[in-house]
């Protein structure tokens, strides 16, 4: 590299997703929604709430890249974030240092901030479930980061092997995290509509006593029997 990158870079004017659209969503099951986007769409299965008492949220996403052991990026996105938004903080899944801690929790939620999901690690857990944001992360650690850049705010990132777009819908539960893109919203949300009356009449039919399901019955009738 010729020229050291600046510390920080902002990208502004992305088109943030039709607030009505954004409240459809929320308290949707994440399993529903993956099931509304073909079975995929959720981050890695190790990024879980910090607090699983208090991982329900849905919102926007305000995304940033984090260098490797550095909080530019996040403090960046704390700058930039509007009430609602959820900062998906993502750092090449590094894991020697946290990328965020109590204080900064403190701060984002004093904002309005929905959520922080990240791929890398956080530190002081008491403090951040005091704060009552919701926060997402691979883990705990006590290793502190530095603040010299570079970093990345408002652009695409990779975030636990899911490429996010700035304004793409996030949902998030006590089962992890789900990436809905803007551009498939209204797409997913009318599938999402079908999955949700599906899933409860199933449900009834599981508390009457169904033990098992059409599809799975005639999958058993169809099957190559071996005696011996």
């Amino acid at each position: 590299m010729i020229d050291n990158p600046p510390m920080l870079t902002i990208h502004r004017g992305w088109a943030r997703p039709d607030p009505a659209l954004v409240a459809a969503f929320r308290g949707a099951q994440t399993s529903h929604v993956c099931d509304a986007m073909e079975g995929r769409g959720a981050v890695d299965w190790q990024i879980k709430p910090v607090d699983p008492g208090n991982g329900v949220f849905c919102g926007p996403a305000l995304t940033a890249w984090a260098y490797p052991a550095d909080i530019a990026a996040m403090f960046g996105a704390l700058a930039e974030a509007q009430p609602g938004d959820v900062i998906m903080l993502a750092c090449d899944g590094f894991t020697a240092t946290a990328v965020i801690g109590d204080l900064a929790a403190g701060m984002m939620k004093n904002k309005g901030v929905a959520a922080f999901v990240t791929d890398g690690l956080a530190r002081d857990r008491a403090g951040i479930i005091a704060t009552g944001l919701p926060l997402f992360a691979k883990g705990i650690v006590p290793n502190s980061p530095a603040l010299n850049g570079p970093g990345v705010v408002g652009a695409p990132v990779v975030l636990g092997g899911v490429h996010v777009c700035p304004g793409d819908i996030i949902v998030g539960d006590a089962d992890g995290v789900v990436v809905v893109p803007q551009a498939r919203a209204s797409e997913v949300l009318e599938t999402l509509g079908r999955i949700r009356t599906a899933e409860a009449a199933m449900e009834a039919q599981v508390k009457a006593g169904l033990t098992l399901s059409g599809k799975a019955e005639a999958m058993v009738a169809s099957a190559r029997i071996i005696k011996g």
